[in-house]
């Protein structure tokens, strides 16, 4: 098998996907791309990184689909490098983009946007899910956005944007199994989850 290079880290809202990869990163010495992937849309698309981060893992409404499809003959690429034309599609085309290119270039940890679905080709690519118990993904959720947090709601509605967004874009069940190489349960702690993948993919890194 080809040495691992590029990992992407899916996972549920609150199941510290993001803090895993990142530890992931860390001791790997290799290059996030999490947030730095919406900046780098943002100068791309002229955006600021408000208006980038709203549509990040979201798809658009149907209305707006089928408005854009009579006004505009459908979409191709990026319909706009404008605040006015930026949506969804745009959003998840320039995506793809950027990690396409940061799979390239390698040593890089990818979380979520699809990067599963886009690299699966790629046999220097490792994939990996991060799912939780829900209580411990609420206290995750409290812990992160405050007391004050719809936890419950926060958690169901992102988790159905990311499922949705997997459909729509790539025609694939988002829990589907079989486009990860390991799944991981949060409720062994970020440094036991961060040595799973170190341990899966170590003998491959060069």
């Amino acid at each position: 098998m080809s040495s691992i290079r590029i990992i992407t880290v899916g996972g549920e809202y609150g199941s510290g996907r993001a803090p895993i990869a990142r530890a992931a990163a860390g001791a790997l010495g290799w290059n996030l791309v999490d947030r730095s992937l919406i900046e780098s849309i943002s100068r791309a698309a002229h955006v600021d990184c408000e208006t980038a981060s709203h549509y990040d893992e979201c798809i658009d409404s149907w209305f707006h689909r089928l408005r854009k499809a009579l006004w505009h003959g459908g979409y191709e690429g990026v319909a706009s490098s404008t605040e006015a034309g930026f949506d969804a599609d745009a959003m998840a085309s320039l995506a793809r983009r950027v990690i396409e290119e940061a799979a390239k270039q390698g040593k890089c940890v990818i979380v979520g946007r699809g990067g599963q679905c886009i690299l699966q080709g790629r046999q220097d690519a490792f994939h990996v899910f991060v799912y939780g118990p829900r209580r411990e993904r609420i206290e995750r959720v409290l812990a992160e956005h405050g007391p004050a947090a719809d936890a419950e709601e926060l958690m169901d509605s992102w988790d159905r944007k990311r499922e949705a967004y997997i459909r729509r874009h790539f025609g694939q069940e988002w829990t589907n199994p079989h486009l990860y190489d390991l799944m991981l349960c949060a409720s062994m702690g970020e440094a036991a989850a961060v040595a799973a993948i170190l341990a899966a993919v170590g003998p491959q890194v060069p």
